[in-house]
This record gives structure tokens, C-alpha cells and sequence, in this order.
């Protein structure tokens, strides 16, 4: 079972590399609580991929100006 719940966890430089931005500014997303950070027992930030998704959906849909 623990193998499945790894597979669900991104780490920040997955999600970076999802939206395009740093590491650094998914930290900081996960400071602000914009994300969802789990912590592993060496203190490093894991993100659900499920909200990932779901936050990467409603970035989606932010109509571009330009």
C-alpha cells in the first residue's frame, strides 16, 4: 500500500516542472497555503497529486491577456 500512496506524492520539483515555475515558488505556494505540503520523515515537502491537478486545472482557466 505504501507504494501506491508514494506514486500519489509529487515532489516540489515535479509540480515545478508542471506549472512551469521553480521549485522555490512551490515552496512558497505551500507557505502561503495555495498548496498542500506533506512533510516526509526527512522533513521534505511532498504535494497530493490530486490537488496538483485540480490547481493546475484552475490556472488553466485564467483567460491570458495580452
Amino acid at each position: 500500500m505504501s507504494i501506491q500512496v508514494e506514486s500519489d506524492l509529487l515532489t516540489p520539483a515535479e509540480v515545478a516542472a508542471m506549472f512551469r515555475v521553480s521549485p522555490k515558488t512551490v515552496t512558497r505556494w505551500a507557505r502561503s497555503g495555495k498548496l498542500t505540503a506533506l512533510r516526509t520523515l526527512g522533513g521534505h515537502r511532498r504535494f497530493r497529486a490530486s490537488e496538483v491537478k485540480d490547481l493546475l486545472e484552475r490556472f488553466e482557466e485564467i483567460p491570458v491577456e495580452g
